[in-house]
């Protein structure tokens, strides 16, 4: 069939049960590869991006502009595409079972599958056993409990630390200051207890003596 400069042809593709094929319409020579990657979408909503599938994971399926362009040429490369996107929801199946029988029965979050300009395809995929986030606060509350446990600890050891350095450097002047006393001398000499006093302790004006000749 052509209408518009499309053609259609029933070509055999494979399935996703081996050695079982079906028979598919795949349609190419669209006008522009916006209009070819419109009609995939229709035919497989999986491309339309981050819409999550009936098993109620997010998928996004993304195709390279130029592998669409050789697509939109070649009705052999256009029946692979479509050969793989059909079986979508299929490998989203099997990886959500895969998933669950792991410890812990984890979620699968999302999957990404893309395609490269030569049709190369890499699929990404991620799952946790936390999906509300519950396991991480849990985490997140005991470690921020632990550290201020840690630090009240760290800050009681180091007042304790301090308290003991200041006693000991109190210690230390006051034995210092003992042991001055008990080495210091005055010695003056003269006929006026005065100036012998003046001499030694200095003249400030504040001295006690109030001596009588």
């Amino acid at each position: 069939m052509d209408v518009c400069g499309v053609t259609s042809q029933i070509m055999e593709l494979k399935t996703s049960t081996p050695y079982v094929t079906r028979h598919e319409e795949i349609k190419t020579g669209f006008k522009n590869i916006n209009d070819y990657s419109k009609y995939l979408q229709e035919k497989y909503p999986e491309m339309n991006t981050g819409t999550k599938n009936k098993y109620g994971v997010p998928v996004t399926v993304t195709v390279s502009s130029a592998f669409l362009e050789k697509c939109n040429k070649d009705p052999q490369k256009a029946a692979f595409l479509e050969e793989n996107l059909a079986v979508t929801n299929e490998c989203v199946k099997r990886s959500v079972a895969f998933t669950k029988n792991m410890p812990g029965s984890p979620v699968m979050t999302f999957m990404t599958i893309e395609y490269d300009s030569n049709g190369e395809i890499t699929m990404t995929s991620a799952c946790t056993n936390d999906p509300d986030g519950k396991i991480a606060r849990e985490n997140a509350k005991r470690k921020a409990d632990e550290a201020r446990v840690a630090h009240n600890k760290n800050e009681k050891r180091r007042l304790k630390k301090k308290k003991e350095k200041e006693a000991e450097e109190k210690q230390k002047l006051e034995k210092l200051q003992n042991r001055t006393l008990e080495m210091q001398e005055y010695i003056g000499m003269g006929t006026d207890l005065r100036a012998i006093t003046e001499n030694i302790f200095g003249s400030n004006g504040k001295t006690s003596f109030d001596l009588k000749v």
